[in-house]
């Protein structure tokens, strides 16, 4: 059984068997798909990093005291991390005074922020695919979802193998982790490898393509003589197989289209000894190529977690960050843990530009790529390093044909326990809603806002109007 775990997850687990690709969905609509980008963080993100320094006394009083606010970004500076955004602030909001207490939240908090459940990095504690898999389901394309990840080496989900294919941050559905490509080098060998120009990619995939064809054959027949639990784990492997060559065929279709997109790497790239901040970058052009070429419409990144040992961070690129210590406040080099948090902020949002400006450049349907997109920066564990989830900040960026109500805005929401608080479970119940999905809530409820009488139930309302 072991092999055959290990088998699946180098051939990407679990890819959907899908009914239609990018180009018959465009066909069969009329018009594009949306896309959706999540990239969260960890270590918290706090609050009042995300407040624009031109606010008036009046605003910052409201602000310090979190009650509601809806301004105008267009009248205000960014704070000075958000400066690569500032040409994009039509398309921004920044978004304060969500809950998730009903997450984990800690050090750890692996698919909670992505669930709105209490999740502990054991199979058994995910409860329904996260929000970003819900959203693959309404906008089918070859791979379903791409995840990747900046993995922690001090603990977490990779156990020390930053480079390779592990458990993430996203959820296909009960207890069905979703795997992340933990390099450049490893995202290109599985992802473009049915595009590799190079022989031994090329006889590699007609292997692999050969060993899912018996594979399927033979699991199948294995199945027809087990009964109960084993005959079911067995028929799921032979499903997720056969979902694999379903894809493979999908994404040999697009030949033509994925080998115009394959990302174009320096060697650097490839190494197994990437500094943090080249391993984003790379990771964020493989992230942009899948969703150009059309592999897929939504992708999850990872760029970091508590346990990601940073290096490359400008002004001391040789030092080695922890993380954990920024969070209880030590410094680094010639930084302090403000300086190295404003500095880690300020390389994620160049991130969030480079990502947001390629895409304003792909032409689409009489606008552009980014039109047809939505981007969420958010923080994996709430507020700060030990946050008690009483806030998770978001930026979202959108596109012209974005269906939720935002936009060059910044939005605080009532405070926690105030009359018409929200939790992160209404936030994407309205994404979701708005997308074509009708569940009536997602997620888990807060029990502590019981006491306070608070409906939790449904979307936000003033995001669908």
């Amino acid at each position: 059984m072991d092999s055959r775990r290990s088998f699946l997850k180098t051939g990407l687990l679990g890819a959907s068997a899908l009914a239609l690709g990018p180009q018959q969905l465009f066909a069969a609509t009329g018009k594009p798909p949306m896309r959706f980008i999540f990239m969260h963080k960890g270590n918290g993100l706090l609050p009042k990093s995300m407040v624009p320094p031109s606010f008036s006394k009046e605003q910052m009083e409201i602000e310090k005291r979190k009650g509601s606010l809806d301004i105008d970004l267009d009248k205000h500076d960014l704070p000075e991390w958000m400066s690569p955004l500032a040409n994009h602030k039509s398309n921004m909001t920044i978004l304060q005074g969500l809950s998730g207490k009903m997450c984990t939240t800690g050090h750890h908090t692996w698919c909670s922020s992505l669930g709105v459940f209490k999740a502990n990095e054991r199979i058994s504690s995910i409860k329904w695919a996260t929000v970003d898999f819900e959203l693959a389901k309404l906008f089918p394309s070859p791979f379903e979802h791409i995840e990747l990840a900046c993995f922690p080496d001090g603990g977490g989900n990779s156990r020390g193998n930053i480079n390779g294919i592990e458990k993430g941050f996203s959820a296909r559905g009960p207890q069905q982790p979703n795997y992340a490509f933990g390099s450049p080098k490893v995202a290109m060998q599985e992802l473009f490898k049915s595009v590799s120009n190079n022989k031994n990619d090329q006889v590699k995939y007609e292997l692999q393509r050969k060993v899912l064809e018996f594979a399927a054959g033979n699991e199948g027949q294995i199945a027809q003589d087990l009964i109960g639990l084993e005959k079911s784990k067995v028929k799921n492997y032979a499903d997720s197989i056969q979902a694999i060559r379903a894809r493979n065929k999908k994404v040999d279709a697009m030949g033509d289209v994925i080998r115009q997109h394959v990302p174009q790497l320096g060697e650097k790239y490839f190494s197994d000894n990437l500094s943090t901040i080249d391993r984003q970058h790379g990771l964020t052009e493989i992230l942009l190529s899948t969703l150009i070429s059309g592999m897929t419409n939504v992708a999850t990144f990872t760029v970091d977690e508590l346990g990601t040992r940073y290096t490359g961070i400008p002004e001391i690129e040789n030092e080695q960050v922890n993380l954990h210590d920024v969070g209880h406040g030590k410094s680094a080099g010639k930084l302090s843990a403000d300086e190295l948090r404003n500095s880690v902020r300020h390389q994620h949002a160049k991130l969030i530009d480079t990502i947001v400006t390629r895409l304003k450049s792909v032409p689409e349907a009489g606008g552009s790529m980014f039109d047809n997109t939505m981007l969420f920066y958010f923080p994996e564990n709430g507020e700060t390093h030990h946050s008690h989830g009483t806030e998770y900040p978001f930026i979202v960026m959108a596109g012209k044909n974005a269906k939720i109500n935002l936009g060059g805005r910044y939005i605080r929401l009532p405070n926690y326990g105030d009359p018409g608080h929200k939790t992160l479970g209404n936030w994407y119940t309205s994404i979701l809603n708005a997308y074509g999905n009708p569940i009536e809530h997602y997620g888990d409820f807060d029990q502590g806002l019981g006491k306070f009488n608070i409906d939790q139930s449904g979307p936000i309302s003033q995001f669908l109007s």
